[in-house]
């Protein structure tokens, strides 16, 4: 006999089979488009900021982190992850955590390169951004937008 709590509720299949879906590759493929562009908005808004407008590059650097992140929850909202019924407030505010998720994923793992290999600076910015986008997608993808 089952607890009443779970009377009625079909448990998940395990989560590794849930991402491996043609579904749930397409919302990656997505992603990355999604991605690639904020992180083009991101870089220009920082060049925008100071290079034109002489802003300090620390508060800067805040800037172009919100701008594009919020611009990616939009369309993730709309595009990526289409149906999602978490409120929109909640969904921005997860988002946002997830992309500082990302940031520390991106810092310690590029620390542990840069400091334990001889890989250069700019692979293992690309190899980190694959590694830290992954998460980042399967956290809302899961978590966030709860379409997986």
């Amino acid at each position: 006999m089952e607890p009443p709590f779970l009377a009625g509720h079909t448990p998940k299949p395990p989560l590794l089979n849930r991402l491996f879906k043609p579904r749930v590759g397409w919302m990656l493929a997505r992603n990355t488009v999604v991605s690639t562009g904020a992180f083009l908005v991101g870089l220009a808004v920082l060049w925008l900021l100071v290079e034109q407008f002489a802003m300090n590059e620390i508060a800067a650097t805040g800037i172009s982190f919100i701008i594009p992140n919020t611009l990616h929850y939009i369309l993730g909202r709309t595009w990526i992850f289409k149906g999602t019924d978490r409120a929109v407030t909640m969904g921005w505010v997860l988002f946002l955590i997830n992309g500082l998720i990302g940031l520390l994923i991106t810092m310690g793992a590029m620390a542990l390169l840069r400091e334990y290999t001889p890989i250069n600076l700019y692979v293992a910015r690309i190899l980190v951004s694959v590694i830290a986008g992954l998460t980042m997608f399967v956290l809302n993808a899961v978590w966030n937008f709860r379409r997986v």
